[in-house]
């Protein structure tokens, strides 16, 4: 047999990184269970993406020259296994499709793999990550509320993009003004490890026009926006699905300590490219090239600004050329979204700032991360939201005027501090300063309006942020449930429906999906989503069958009550299982609550007060996992403590 794997070698395809060297797959950090051969047959068919690999080739390279017999059987179990690990169908293939009576073709993109500032992570680390993430003991915790944006930087696969563009309002973004997208920067480096630096500056050119005339200039957001990374889509196509009037693309050629940076603005109605621009710099001025593409597609556009706006695009901002890389790297890892690589980030902002202690920006995503590590179970609350609050507030010292640091202080307030005064304050005026900041809209959602009730207002602006990053899985996933938040249940079961649609490999939505089965009593319905949940997790086949077979039998007894039963023996389990390390209260007071134990769920709830666990609590009178414990008197006191209305 000849084996197909290239030792060392690693890609990407879709939300899967697969190393040809050590065989195997992860997806976000979470390593896939695969077998042997099935793994050989993904190797050989990556190897030649777009083309047929016929089953004659096949059995010849992968199978011992003397197996005739059952190997027709080897190989279609092969197949099969693959289609589970990667979440793939026969009947609408992403990644793998049949040709009847030939063999198979990989249909979907295939790149080299970014080995990021540091490298992969060992498969004994990856297959700790994964546990993690299962759908049950203390990994449950990071979704319990419906904190969908800790996956964010999930890209989309062309097939979710077609299918927003034929599900859409004939109106997407709901904006009379103009709209822009920012395609990612094309990496010219000749070097795959400088991919951070191209998405870096793709997102902070994002950031940055957003807040240019923000009345009058919509930008996509960052999510959406890297949804077209080496796509061959045209720019028809491109501004159709987004709803944009205008594409800026470019490319970043870095060499040492100097970049040379090329953009061109292109009018989507008849591809008319208005303007380009080539610049080259030293890294500590690069920042200068945001102001300099600002002014020139202000002109474009005809934009007419403000003296305030013209004299921000004027500002000098140089900045430590070894600082800006450390941010960036930051930032790389950052946008991952997994426990693991949001942690690995705290270093980089920490030696950003160390660096250069004027740069706001690396006290931006310190803040950043810390916050988001808590919601991923990465610290405790007590661990990571002081640090936030530290970080944000140093960065508004610097830069009083910066958005993301406005919207991550609010986070803080909300989630730690209970003071949903100084958040609103917060988030009102992240808003203010860059309307285009689809998580600043998320963050008052969520953080905000929803805790004070303030269903309707938060349902809108949720659609805000939607409008702003319409192709975002997680915006898509947490607007279905904003919708069962508010009680909602009919168009929350079709947000739901719609965000798997747009990509069925996305766990978190048949996850969330699941919940609100349940809650609606649609048992069948919420165990075939569970299951297909466990399964995308990484959850061996097996193990996710018996699972659903023992949740449906525990349903159809049961109801809610024998749910929350199993629920409790298991998150008892982990959390003796967990050494010590913190586990949330909340997740036992949801158990109680559901078996309808009043006195237990509200002596968890108290020490999900005292830890602090604002992200679960605050939503407690909304949350329909909760209902039980509606108008006893004590949810109206837990709720007076932390200053929300009764």
């Amino acid at each position: 047999m000849d084996p197909p794997v290239s030792s060392g070698r690693r890609v990407r395809t879709g939300l899967f990184e697969i190393d040809l060297g050590s065989s195997e797959i992860h997806k976000e950090g979470r390593r896939i269970p695969l077998q042997d051969q099935p793994f050989r047959v993904l190797a050989l068919l990556i190897e030649r993406p777009g083309e047929v690999v016929t089953r004659e080739e096949l059995q010849s390279r992968l199978w011992p020259a003397d197996t005739y017999v059952g190997f027709d059987e080897g190989l279609n179990t092969a197949i099969r296994k693959l289609r589970i690990a990667l979440g793939d169908s026969p009947e609408n293939p992403r990644f793998i499709e049949t040709i009847p009576r030939r063999g198979y073709r990989f249909v979907a993109s295939v790149q080299e793999a970014v080995v990021g500032p540091s490298r992969a992570l060992g498969s004994a680390e990856a297959a700790s990550r994964a546990a993690e993430l299962q759908p049950d003991g203390r990994g449950r915790r990071i979704r319990r509320v419906g904190w969908a944006f800790l996956a964010a930087g999930v890209f989309l696969v062309a097939a979710g993009a077609a299918y927003y563009m034929h599900s859409r309002p004939s109106n997407p973004t709901g904006h009379t003004r103009v709209m822009l997208a920012i395609l990612p920067f094309v990496n010219l480096s000749n070097d795959p490890e400088q991919e951070y630096f191209s998405d870096g500056l793709t997102e902070e050119t994002i950031t940055d026009l957003g807040q240019l005339s923000p009345q009058r200039l919509g930008v996509i957001a960052r999510t959406s926006a890297m949804t077209y990374k080496h796509t061959t889509k045209s720019i028809r196509q491109i501004g159709s699905e987004l709803g944009v009037d205008y594409i800026l693309e470019g490319s970043v050629r870095r060499e040492g300590d100097e970049a040379r940076v090329s953009a061109q603005l292109i009018r989507v109605s008849d591809q008319t490219h208005l303007w380009a621009e080539n610049y080259e710099r030293k890294l500590q001025d690069l920042l200068e090239v945001q102001n300099e593409i600002g002014r020139a597609i202000a002109v474009q556009v005809r934009l007419n600004l403000s003296t305030q706006e013209q004299s921000a695009l004027s500002q000098t901002r140089a900045v430590n050329r070894e600082a800006y890389d450390l941010y960036l790297k930051g930032r790389f890892y950052w946008n991952q979204r997994t426990p693991h690589a949001v942690k690995e980030s705290i270093p980089f902002f920490q030696q950003a700032a160390a660096k250069d202690p004027n740069f706001a920006l690396a006290y931006v995503g310190l803040a950043d991360a810390y916050n988001i590590s808590n919601i991923m179970g990465v610290y405790s609350p007590q661990e990571s939201f002081p640090e936030a609050k530290e970080a944000a507030t140093k960065a508004l010292t610097l830069d009083p005027s910066n958005a993301e640091a406005h919207a991550a202080l609010g986070m803080e307030k909300s989630h730690y501090e209970f003071d949903f005064p100084g958040a609103e304050k917060e988030f009102l005026k992240a808003i203010e300063l860059n309307p285009n900041s689809s998580y600043s809209h998320l963050f008052y959602s969520n953080c905000y309006l929803a805790p004070m009730g303030r269903m309707p207002e938060a349902i809108a602006e949720n659609q805000k942020a939607l409008a702003l990053d319409p192709l975002s899985l997680p915006i898509n996933n947490f607007m279905g449930m904003t919708y069962s938040l508010a009680g909602d249940y009919e168009r929350s079961y079709q947000q739901f429906q719609r965000t798997i649609a747009m990509d069925p490999t996305f766990p978190l939505a048949h996850d969330y999906f699941s919940d609100l089965l349940i809650v609606m009593g649609k048992y069948e319905e919420a165990v075939k989503e569970n299951e297909q949940a466990a399964l995308l997790y990484g959850s061996a086949p097996e193990r996710a069958g018996a699972r659903a077979t023992a949740l449906l039998r525990i349903l159809r007894t049961g109801g809610l009550k024998g749910f929350g039963r199993e629920r409790l023996k298991r998150d008892m389990k982990a959390m003796k299982e967990s050494g010590g390390r913190y586990f949330a209260a909340s997740e036992i007071a949801t158990d109680y609550a559901l078996i309808g134990e009043k006195d237990r769920a509200f002596e968890w709830l108290d020490k999900a007060y005292e830890q602090r666990e604002g992200q679960s609590i605050t939503l407690v009178k909304r949350d329909p996992l909760f209902a039980n414990l509606r108008g006893d008197p004590r949810l109206s006191g837990l709720l007076r403590r932390m200053g929300l209305p009764e």
